[in-house]
């Protein structure tokens, strides 16, 4: 007898093998026709493998993560299936699902496809998901595996299996087309109702610029059409907010190949909106008692050998800077940590001293390769709204609370109200490749657990992804069109402390290690603004807009009085500038509407009269005249009203 637990901890008992198919029919019809995969005791299988042992099952469906990631899976081999036929000369390296949809990167040889190759491609799928080919799973030995492929040519597959362990080795066949792939998979093509391919891209081989450059075709597939033409939308929305188009459109920022790949420069709208970004977070971290400190953007190879981020680092990052000095070499700061670690050292420290918080918006530099570059979001050059907390383990939980409050403060004010945060734990079974006592760990996570209830974080846990150096929290933010980012990161650290040899000296009269919580709200103001521009569309709050108003004289006659009225509204601390172009008003208007500038002021012979303006909002349209004054109230209230 079998023994199946399902998620409510019902049990279903059989008396010989089964599959989650069979689980799903015991429980109903309907049921059984959405399973794409199951969760077999934390492992996600093909529907139809064999269950022999007392298991633990979660039926996955489109509804779940897991189910979608089947079903993009497949669509991989689906898509690699088309191409096999139509390009028989193209090799394949790897194929897998992604947030949304999948990639297959592959080599064709002498032959370059383009976008016109797209809807014979796809046609090829369609034909395949019609035939209804059956998807089987089979285990090989590592020595046929390399046989099949190499004879096949497969070079890049058979460099994946030289890495493979035997006896671990499974290929999946689907008509003519035979991949190497641990799974899992549908059980044929016929659950995908709907393709398209999205784009092409150049991916070099397994990340290394050294190796030959693929070409990564990205796709999506739905089991109803419905949903892809969602999804099309979706990206046209998303294509209208993308932080590169706007960030050109709005003068925020730029880039120049005469300076170099990935080094944005912050044009002057830009540099005011981040100034803002950092003076508000200033701001609250005086309110929590963190002292501000300035570093180098350089530092001497030693102490990032002290750190360990030049063995992590140095080799795929920026070569090290020599000087005239023989054997006198710097390194381009990867991190502030280190930097922070010497500052806290710099004087004894007492358990009085303690908690100590210092914190930089610390410019650092990481070489990514070009093909990863993407505007604002993947740079060379970044400036992290760094902070260190040197505390002692009493005071952990407390300081990991007051993190969290300044992370949600930032959330509801800059209306990122979708979010989740990853706690992410140390490996129980594999405890050996951490740094610390198990009893500092349970500690530490302990405290981070109970920080996110007394919160009321919404939270999901990871085991084994927690840092070798500490636990952490992560802050998932959905934006306004339902994508998910990375932003904000709480982490705990006893391996800086430990390889700095930090101390104070407890109420004991004894040295002890301080525990360092690295904390970055931001994460970095490059990703930071890019995620912000593209979830409020380029309309910033009126507290951070750049430009709060335009004023837009009616001819040149007015422009005297423009300038009165600049002056005016700058004595209430109010920011905007004067549109002298020689245009007509409507013009005036639908640039400034294109510029989204919150309010337009416009002003001619009534206003210059009476001394008020003609007041327009941004998406709205005529508010009526008011005096500056009256205009200067409304505009610091909403301010105000936004910074609650």
């Amino acid at each position: 007898m079998i023994n199946i637990t399902l998620p409510d901890n019902s049990v279903k008992q059989f008396s010989e093998s089964v599959n989650a198919i069979d689980i799903a029919k015991s429980i109903s019809e309907g049921l059984a026709r959405n399973v794409l995969s199951a969760t077999v005791n934390g492992e996600v299988w093909d529907a139809n493998r064999p269950i022999n042992t007392d298991s633990s099952i979660k039926l996955n469906t489109w509804n779940d993560r897991e189910g979608k990631d089947t079903f993009w899976h497949t669509s991989a081999h689906l898509l690699a299936s088309a191409i096999s036929e139509l390009f028989p000369n193209a090799k394949f390296g790897i194929g897998p699902e992604i947030e949304n949809g999948f990639y297959y990167d592959i080599d064709f040889g002498d032959n370059q496809i383009t976008p016109e190759d797209f809807p014979k491609i796809e046609e090829k799928m369609r034909e395949l998901v019609k035939a209804e080919t059956k998807i089987i799973r089979k285990d090989i030995s590592k020595a046929d595996a390399i046989k099949m492929f190499s004879d096949k040519g497969e070079n890049y597959k058979v460099e994946l299996i030289n890495e493979l362990e035997d006896g671990t080795i499974t290929i999946y066949e689907s008509g003519k087309f035979t991949d190497l792939c641990r799974g899992p998979h549908l059980l044929d093509f016929s659950p995908i109702k709907a393709l398209k391919i999205l784009t092409l891209a150049g991916a070099y081989w397994r990340g290394d610029e050294k190796r030959k450059q693929l070409t990564r075709i990205y796709a999506i597939t739905f089991p109803k059409k419905k949903e892809l033409d969602e999804y099309l939308n979706f990206l046209e929305e998303a294509k209208k907010r993308d932080h590169r188009k706007l960030g050109k459109e709005l003068e925020l920022f730029m880039f120049s190949d005469k300076v170099g790949q990935g080094l944005p420069i912050w044009l002057p709208k830009g540099a005011m909106l981040r100034e803002r970004l950092e003076n508000f977070l200033k701001k609250v971290q005086k309110e929590y008692g963190y002292l501000q400190v300035i570093t180098p953007h350089i530092g001497d190879v030693k102490l990032y050998k002290t750190s360990g981020h030049f063995q992590k680092y140095g080799a795929d990052s920026f070569r090290t800077i020599t000087t005239p000095n023989e054997g006198e070499e710097y390194f381009l700061k990867p991190m502030n940590c280190p930097h922070h670690a010497e500052i806290y050292k710099n004087k004894p420290h007492s358990y009085k001293d303690l908690p100590y918080r210092i914190a930089e918006f610390g410019t650092v530099y990481r070489y990514e390769q070009s093909g990863e570059l993407h505007g604002l979001t993947r740079v060379r050059s970044f400036t992290q709204d760094d902070a260190h907390i040197f505390c002692t383990p009493e005071q952990l939980k407390e300081e990991f609370c007051k993190v969290i409050d300044i992370v949600l403060y930032i959330f509801k004010t800059l209306k990122f109200e979708n979010f989740t945060a990853q706690i992410s734990l140390r490996d129980p079974s594999n405890t050996e490749k951490y740094i610390g006592s198990d009893e500092i760990w349970e500690q530490a996570e302990n405290a981070i657990i109970e920080a996110s209830q007394e919160r009321g974080l919404k939270t999901t846990t990871v085991i084994g992804e927690a840092a070798f150096y500490g636990p952490k929290l992560d802050f998932m933010v959905r934006d306004a069109i339902g994508r998910k980012w990375q932003l904000g990161t709480i982490q705990v650290d006893y391996n800086l402390p430990e390889r700095f040899e930090l101390e104070y000296t407890g109420q004991d009269n004894q040295k002890h290690r301080p525990i360092m919580i690295h904390r970055a709200p931001f994460g970095s103001m490059e990703r930071f603004v890019a995620v912000l521009i593209e979830h409020t569309g380029g309309k910033f709050p009126l507290w951070l807009t750049p430009e709060q108003f335009i004023i837009l004289p009616i001819s040149e006659k007015y422009e005297i009085y423009s300038k009165k009225v600049l002056s005016l509204l700058a004595n209430y601390d109010l920011r905007g500038t004067i549109d002298e172009r020689n245009e007509k008003t409507g013009k005036k208007i639908r640039d400034a509407e294109l510029a989204k500038i919150p309010f337009m002021l416009i002003v001619g012979e009534n206003e210059e009269g009476k001394g008020t303006v003609s007041v327009r909002r941004h998406g709205e349209g005529d508010l009526g005249a008011m005096t500056i004054e009256d205009f200067a109230k409304m505009v610091d209230q909403e301010v105000e009203k936004e910074l609650k």
